[in-house]
């Protein structure tokens, strides 16, 4: 089926047209829950800071996942990311703690039990981050100690001018309240909708952002009259998208052969088939569990209350190293550029891991009667399978970590802010294609329905 079709019948199907709308009226209200502001924030400070040009930055990225509803310390101001960071440590300490591992075995079961104490951990999360961000963004000039080289008009504007306790804690409360609601909405489109809820959003997020960002940086360019590097951006950025396309589809087939077998006067089996181990497995979720991962430490340095000796040496480490001209440079560095390479290739060996057990696969295979030809059932089909699937990880991760960190090495000689870099593409370009191949799947299955009936 090619995308023209593709695009002509998903909407002719009611079912799917009916989640596929539905899903489109969800993204419409996360969509406006970013505009409307938080209860206590000054609608003056935010018209002013809409007009004012804020380049790069560890703030800028964060903005660009919550959809630019940081930029006005909105309802959904903290974005999806405290839920990404609470899936992230629940994944760690799957690892680790033997009760969550096991949870993960049982199945549907485990996983509801799994989902529920992401949810809390969330929350917790949302409670920190929303404390941490109205106490210091929202404050006198809050906003310049997060963006590179900040406007004059930037340093004396202050979101939050009331900074008492209680207005502190109900915006705390509606950030809190939004970012579970973000949740929740996610949670339906999964349920109710098209694709991923989560991927969904983000993906509604960052091509929101996109049309600006883009604009940014052809500002940037024209100000110092250099061409050059936007038009090799472009195309660096074409190349990307060709490429993660064509990678998605790049797989290798496991053949898997099952013996005969004689039942009465039948004879059963016989049959061949394959096991499709896709070259990146893990998707696009390595990129945005590095990126969630790499703001920590630029999150702290914004937070930090005090401009004592530690504050100061940790804000400059961020800067310098850690936070990819997070803190005001606006420099993207070479230890930022390791770091998240280096990252993005431990969280894709990490997520297959967890997205394709060879132990589990090899005993299913073994309880159907199948085996793959060369290899006796059991130990060995196990240690082929772990062997093939460390060997076509390692160019998946590489690809994705290259991905991630090309647009930054470009303009790393050039010191252009660019936010949304590789990461943007990745998960624009991924959450696309995950969610038609859905869709696709959903009206082969109709079809083969109507053939039958």
């Amino acid at each position: 089926m090619n995308v023209l079709s593709l695009y002509r019948h998903m909407f002719m199907v009611p079912d799917l047209r009916r989640k596929i709308f539905f899903t489109l009226g969800v993204i419409a209200v996360y969509r406006f829950g970013t505009a409307i502001p938080t209860p206590g924030v000054d609608p003056a400070a935010v018209e002013t800071l809409n007009q004012i040009q804020s380049d790069g930055g560890f703030l800028a990225l964060l903005n660009l996942f919550s959809g630019g509803a940081l930029d006005q310390l909105s309802v959904f101001a903290l974005g999806i990311m405290p839920y990404i960071t609470a899936s992230i440590i629940l994944q760690l300490l799957a690892v680790v703690i033997p009760k969550l591992q096991a949870l993960q075995e049982e199945g549907q079961s485990g996983q509801k039990i799994i989902t529920q104490w992401t949810r809390y951990v969330t929350i917790v999360l949302a409670i920190i981050q929303s404390v941490g961000m109205i106490t210091t963004i929202g404050g006198p000039g809050g906003l310049a100690r997060g963006s590179a080289n900040p406007p004059p008009e930037l340093l004396d504007l202050t979101l939050v001018p009331d900074r008492s306790a209680g207005v502190l804690a109900l915006m705390v409360l509606t950030m809190t309240a939004g970012t579970a609601f973000i949740m929740w909405l996610g949670e339906l489109i999964t349920e109710k909708g098209v694709g991923n809820g989560m991927s969904i959003i983000i993906f509604a997020s960052i091509l929101s952002q996109l049309p600006s960002q883009f604009s940014r940086l052809w500002a940037q360019t024209v100000l110092v009259q250099r061409y050059l590097p936007f038009v090799i951006l472009m195309i660096v950025f074409v190349g990307m998208i060709v490429a993660i396309i064509y990678m998605d589809q790049a797989q290798r087939r496991i053949p898997i052969q099952f013996a005969k077998r004689v039942r009465g006067r039948k004879v059963l089996g016989g049959h061949s088939t394959y096991i499709p181990l896709k070259v990146n497995t893990a998707g696009v979720i390595p990129v945005i569990f590095a990126s969630s991962f790499l703001m920590f430490p630029a999150l702290i340095a914004v937070v930090l209350p005090g401009d004592g000796r530690f504050q100061t040496w940790f804000r400059d480490l961020v800067n310098n190293h850690l936070g990819g001209g997070a803190m005001g440079t606006g420099a993207i560095s070479w230890w930022y550029v390791i770091a998240m390479f280096l990252l993005v290739v431990f969280f894709t060996y990490f997520y297959t891991s967890i997205q394709f057990d060879p132990v589990r696969q090899a005993e299913m295979v073994q309880r159907q009667g199948g085996f793959i030809p060369g290899f006796r059932p059991g130990h060995q089909t196990e240690a082929h399978l772990s062997h093939i699937l460390s060997r076509i990880t390692l160019p998946g991760s590489l690809f994705l970590a290259t991905i991630a960190t090309l647009p930054a090495l470009v303009s790393l000689g050039w010191g252009l802010n660019m936010s949304f870099a590789g990461v943007s593409i990745l998960i624009v370009v991924g959450v696309a294609l995950e969610t038609m191949k859905q869709i696709e799947s959903q009206l082969t299955m109709r079809n083969y329905e109507g053939i039958l009936s």
